[in-house]
């Protein structure tokens, strides 16, 4: 009896440590702004989005990646964000990518504990434009280097 006890508290001690040591994300945000524009004869489509993010951690966030997922009735497509030294020639080529547009989030910055930014990612999705507006949703993946999980923000 005295060893199922035993065996019975170890699991108990074992079950909370790991709900509390749980990965959780290191910020917050919301999607504020979607911008798409198809192109011609390549059936796909550029997306400007717009978030916030919020760094709640008393961390400093280091962003490592950054990527887009669109759940569409074909399924679902990831995409990394174009570099944003591009900015400006997309938005030359596409001008309705720059509605609502803000400063571009890039891998290598670095968000402090406790700020809250306004940033942009250029995404390309290999749907065409009637298959993006009748998506289901779309996301933006920042991911931190030190994390297992990335801050996620949907629309």
């Amino acid at each position: 009896m005295i060893v199922i006890v035993g065996v019975a508290v170890i699991t108990l001690v074992v079950l909370i440590a790991s709900f509390m040591k749980r990965a959780k994300p290191q910020g917050a945000g919301s999607l504020d702004n979607v911008a798409a524009v198809g192109v011609e004869g390549q059936g796909t489509t550029m997306v400007a989005l717009t978030f916030t993010l919020h760094n709640s951690s008393d961390k400093i966030l280091y962003v490592h990646n950054v990527q887009s997922v669109l759940q569409s009735p074909k399924g679902e497509q990831k995409a990394d964000a174009v570099a944003a030294v591009d900015f400006e020639r997309y938005y030359q080529a596409f001008p309705g990518l720059k509605n609502g547009a803000q400063p571009p989030l890039s891998p290598e910055d670095k968000i402090q504990p406790g700020e809250s930014v306004r940033r942009t990612i250029i995404v390309n999705f290999p749907v065409t434009q009637d298959v993006f507006n009748q998506r289901k949703s779309i996301s933006v993946l920042i991911w931190p280097y030190d994390q297992t999980l990335p801050v996620t923000l949907s629309q």
